[in-house]
């Protein structure tokens, strides 16, 4: 059967920027030592002591044992990283302060986010399930050389678990509250030729935000009954194949597809209650929806539907001892539908829908050749991808003017007793009982990128090595825009010709402009073994987010739509980073510590206009200067300690120059994270052993939107928090069985997730609550050769 990895091995990986012992011919730890970590960072297999950048490495094993099976639990034990998961539809990634989170066609990400090797960055794709995992690499500061230019800020890289040629397998079954249930589970076997893996995974859950819209408590007048929010329906499967005609060369195949099918974000608007509610987001919404949601919308209740496949063939060719040549081959398509209520009232007010779909194709040619005292790596990529955003917009005319207050008339958007007024009766004169109103825009791109990098190390000595690498880019990026908006009817009683949202009606014509550009990033890196112990290392880099040709509609003299463009030049940064990565002479002890600072040009922020369309803006200049530091400790052979924090003063330069966001901090961003807790693998009588984890993270305020304001004098920032996630378990590991408890957010802990959101750009501010307590009980079971 497959054993379990020993607590010194398994648990090294939680903070694998720290490691000790650097020797090349010692790398193999003593029992109760940490265990160096192999990573690919540079594009090779190294420890993490030998990369001069800072990086955090996990075993699939340890996301096992800590019970992480989304990516946002990742950020909460990991130093200068945060991410947000609204839904997989929405996921937000930040890196040292920067946010990559556009939904825009048209926008390049900052984070690069890698899956088997390959950019995964786009936003609505990017998002997929940890499951049957080798290890996840987070690589923090600007990366463009290695990995491409959208991780301007860093990346995360994930690889999935590789057949083998022993008959191996494992099935992982639990349930909790919330009628939570999970299944999941690999099988892997061959010969020296073939192997072939199969894992899977399947996951539920109910909404933990009760939704009473078509309830008897609720003024829906159609009766129809809405799911509950934040409930979950993800299926995986990822079937591979590795082929090793010789020695010196394999061929792997990897195909994962799912889908996700959710109830929806609890969006709690801040000023208007439910019915019989309040307006705390922790409690009850009352989200109906549009009446014509199928038809306008493109599905009937709100919620998610999303579809991911990927397609990705490596082969690695060793003809030398010295030369590696690699090539990887990939596809990846989605298609994502979400329908949410933006105003998050029980008003047919703000519904909208997101139709998203997006396709890539990636080949990238490298070559690695390890000399004496250079290590030279050369390649070439080819990237190209499309994609769409489609925005239909669903609202009733009255509640629409009467909510933002346009009409001359004095009625509450929604009454105390959560009566919502319709006013197109008194309006008309009673001639009509309402008038529902029905819109869509559309974002397109499309993006061509050709680069070509080289990167060499010179190990001047044993002790002392020096890397610089460059990138070339030449990149072709063609935007569009559409728009069916009819004008509204009420608004042509007051005499304004124009529809309900502020678009230029194209009638669905799409109108677009292109460009390309170029550019050139490098990076220069230093590593010290100052002593067996100790490693120092600086880096220099640059790191870019492309430029952004934003298009929406114009219209010319004629009354014809025309492009109306606005070119966003390209964010540089400069990255400047000291580090130190060292242990104790014994190996029970692991540090790292780094200081960096950033500085940017043109620094590009997303805002949202009044029609609720995103897009990209220059905020000018900003700078952001930070330390993140982590320490680990092994207590006797059963408990390992660890500890870990970032501080992290990243804002927008205080400067005139930069217009109303100056001085003001990056959203999605705390000032200060930290986290800590313990592993154990306490061994019992006879073969059984005591399993466990405790993991406690904590963030400072975080502001949600770029301004840093309050929108209808509600504030979009949430205040100090903490989590506290706890596992103990009992196992057989000679018999290959598991069993264990588990809570994530042991304390019930209020906190919010995301604030302000496309109602507060139409002065409706809505809220959307995190996660509250999650238990459940776990079997696992794993078989296979010794």
């Amino acid at each position: 059967m497959k054993q379990r990895t020993p607590l010194y091995v398994a648990l090294a990986t939680l903070t694998a920027g720290s490691t000790g012992a650097f020797a090349q011919d010692d790398r193999l730890p003593a029992a109760g030592q940490i265990e160096e970590v192999t990573v690919y960072a540079q594009r090779r297999e190294q420890t993490v002591a030998d990369v001069p950048i800072s990086i955090t490495a996990y075993s699939g094993d340890l996301l096992e044992r800590a019970n992480i099976v989304e990516l946002d639990a990742v950020s909460d034990i990991t130093p200068g990283l945060v991410i947000q998961e609204q839904s997989p539809n929405n996921p937000g990634f930040v890196i040292r302060g920067i946010t990559s989170d556009s939904g825009s066609s048209q926008a390049a990400p900052r984070v690069s986010v890698y899956y088997n090797g390959v950019d995964v960055s786009r936003s609505r794709g990017s998002y997929f399930e940890l499951f049957d995992i080798e290890r996840i690499e987070v690589v923090k500061g600007p990366q463009a050389t290695l990995f491409g230019t959208a991780a301007s800020v860093g990346a995360v890289s994930v690889y999935t678990a590789r057949p083998q040629e022993e008959l191996a397998g494992s099935l992982t079954l639990n349930a909790g509250n919330y009628n939570a249930r999970l299944a999941r589970g690999y099988v892997t076997g061959g010969s020296d030729l073939l192997q072939a893996r199969l894992a899977f995974q399947y996951r539920e859950r109910d909404g933990f935000i009760d939704n009473i819209a078509g309830s008897p408590a609720s003024q829906n007048p159609d009766g129809f009954r809405q799911n509950d929010m934040q409930g979950i329906e993800r299926t995986a499967l990822r079937p591979s194949l590795r082929f090793t005609p010789t020695d010196d060369l394999s061929i792997d195949f990897v195909y994962t597809w799912e889908e996700n099918d959710d109830t929806g974000t609890s969006f709690k608007n801040g000023l208007y209650a439910p019915t019989g509610g309040d307006t705390s987001p922790f409690s009850f919404v009352e989200l109906s929806g549009s009446p014509f949601s199928e038809a306008a919308l493109g599905k009937a209740d709100l919620g998610i539907e999303r579809e991911v496949e990927d397609y990705n063939l490596r082969i690695e060719w060793q003809p030398t001892e010295r030369l590696t040549l690699t090539s990887i081959s990939a596809w990846r398509e989605f298609e994502s539908l979400e329908v949410f209520d933006a105003d998050g009232t029980q008003a047919w007010f703000l519904e909208f829908g997101e139709d998203a779909e997006g396709e890539q194709f990636n080949q990238e040619l490298r070559a690695v050749y390890t000399g004496d005292r250079f290590t030279t790596i050369l390649g070439a990529n080819y990237f190209d991808e499309e994609g769409s955003q489609r925005v239909p917009f669903s609202s009733e005319e009255s509640i629409f003017l009467n909510c933002l207050g346009v009409l001359p008339v004095d009625f509450a958007c929604v009454e105390p007793d959560g009566r919502v007024n319709l006013l197109t009766p008194l309006l008309s004169g009673g001639l009509v009982e309402v008038l529902p109103y029905e819109s869509e825009f559309a974002n397109y791109g499309e993006n061509e990128i050709l680069s070509a990098f080289a990167d060499v190390t010179w190990a001047v000595n044993d002790d002392l090595e020096l890397t610089a690498g460059l990138r070339y880019i030449d990149e072709t990026r063609e935007s569009g825009f559409s728009a069916i908006a009819p004008n509204s009817t009420i608004l042509g009683f007051l005499g304004l010709n124009q529809p309900l949202l502020p678009v230029v009606n194209t009638d669905g014509v799409i109108v677009s402009a292109d460009g390309s550009f170029d550019d050139w990033l490098p990076r220069f890196n230093a590593l010290w073994r100052m002593s067996d112990n100790t490693n120092l290392y600086a880096t220099v880099s640059k790191g870019r987010r492309a430029d952004v040709i934003d298009v929406v509609a114009a219209t010319d003299a004629a009354g014809n739509p025309v492009a109306d463009v606005t070119e966003v030049p390209a964010e540089i940064v400069w990255n400047y980073e000291l580090g130190a990565k060292g242990s104790s002479a014994d190996r029970r002890v692991s540090y790292t510590v780094s200081l960096f600072y950033q500085d940017y040009s043109d620094f590009q922020v997303t805002l949202q206009d009044d029609a609720g369309n995103f897009f990209t803006a220059n905020a000018g200049s900003a700078t952001n200067l930070g330390v993140e530091a982590d320490v680990r400790a092994l207590l006797g052979a059963s408990v390992e300690l660890f500890a870990n924090m970032a501080w992290i003063d990243a804002e927008i330069d205080d400067d005139a120059s930069n217009g109303t966001l100056a001085g003001n901090r990056f959203r999605l961003q705390p000032e200060w994270t930290a986290s800590t807790g313990l592993f154990l693998d306490h061994p019992l009588a006879g073969d059984m052993k005591l399993t466990g984890s405790l993991v406690y993270s904590w963030r400072s305020e975080v502001f949600f939107e770029p301004e840093n304001a309050p929108i209808a004098g509600l504030p979009i920032e949430e205040d100090a928090y903490g989590l506290l996630n706890a596992r103990l378990g009992i196992a057989n590991p000679g018999q290959g069985w598991e069993l264990s408890v588990f809570a994530s957010n042991l304390l019930d802990e209020e906190y919010l997730v995301d604030a302000g959101n496309t109602g507060g750009s139409f002065g409706n501010p809505t809220f959307v609550a995190g996660p509250p307590l999650f238990w459940g009980v776990q079997l696992d079971y794993d078989f296979g050769a010794y």
